[in-house]
């Protein structure tokens, strides 16, 4: 009686048990392709055309205002987030109160609109009061306290979320231990809520980098304005323009590209 066949399991060393699942099309980045072309005729366009080399040269010293702008605002937009973040979790009702309203308010009106009356109502008035002279704080100065009181609003929410998501026992916990209610919060609950809350902070920051160039309705002389004034003056509107265009899409994608490194090594970590 001839005996049944046996079929063995493929050998870890066979190369199609090994081949790794082909890439659909459908799921190929080919958002990034098209964006890395764009960036890739622009540098050819750089290198080779004078008018655009011209406009590039020119824009070029206002990457220095925009990351000083966009780090600085951001900087201080944190520690107005995290302050009104927990405020908004304060079981004291005045300091919960002022907390949403300064976030309501905010988020009640555009962009625009507050940066103008921040620098030129709000900064008037607090320097009036306090005997400064008002030509005394310089554009930069109006725009970073603008975008940093503006974005404070927004990680204030960001921040609220990421305390609410730490379980309440751990507080408890802590506060069994011999912790107070602040030391529980710093040592325990803050640094896994911003752990967890990091991703959105980028995202805001690739925001905030973004809305810098609003900045130029102060006359900053920032990516934005530089590009506006090189082309008023030379009347080279598609060079100055795709030029900007080739400055902020480079940093943001480069950022995002970053940010999502950063999100898959945390949910790597996580496991």
């Amino acid at each position: 009686m001839a005996e049944p066949d046996i079929i063995h399991p493929p050998s870890l060393e066979d190369p199609l048990a090994q081949e790794p699942p082909a890439i659909s099309w459908r799921e190929f980045p080919w958002w990034l392709v098209a964006i890395i072309s764009f960036l890739v005729v622009m540098t050819i366009l750089i290198i080779r055309d004078p008018d655009v080399s011209q406009a590039f040269e020119f824009i070029l010293p206002g990457i220095k205002t925009t990351l000083y702008i966009t780090l600085a605002g951001f900087g201080l937009a944190l520690i107005f987030g995290l302050l009104a973040g927990l405020g908004r979790i304060s079981h004291n009702k005045l300091i919960r109160n002022i907390a949403i309203t300064y976030v309501e308010f905010i988020r009640g009106v555009p962009t625009l609109v507050l940066i103008l009356t921040l620098s030129f109502v709000i900064v008037p008035a607090v320097t009036k009061s306090m005997g400064v002279n008002n030509r005394d704080i310089s554009v930069e100065l109006r725009a970073i306290l603008s975008l940093a009181i503006i974005y404070g609003a927004f990680l204030a929410e960001i921040f609220r979320a990421g305390i609410e998501s730490i379980p309440h026992g751990q507080m408890e916990a802590a506060r069994s231990l011999g912790m107070t209610a602040r030391q529980a919060m710093q040592y325990i609950i803050l640094p896994q809520a911003i752990r967890n809350i990091s991703p959105a902070l980028g995202n805001d920051f690739i925001a905030m980098l973004k809305d810098s160039s609003l900045a130029s309705v102060l006359a900053v002389r920032e990516l934005t304005q530089r590009s506006r004034l090189h082309a008023g003056s030379t009347f080279r509107f598609p060079e100055s323009y795709l030029v900007l265009t080739f400055f902020y899409l480079s940093m943001t994608l480069t950022l995002s590209l970053l940010l999502r490194w950063y999100e898959g090594w945390l949910r790597k970590d996580a496991k």
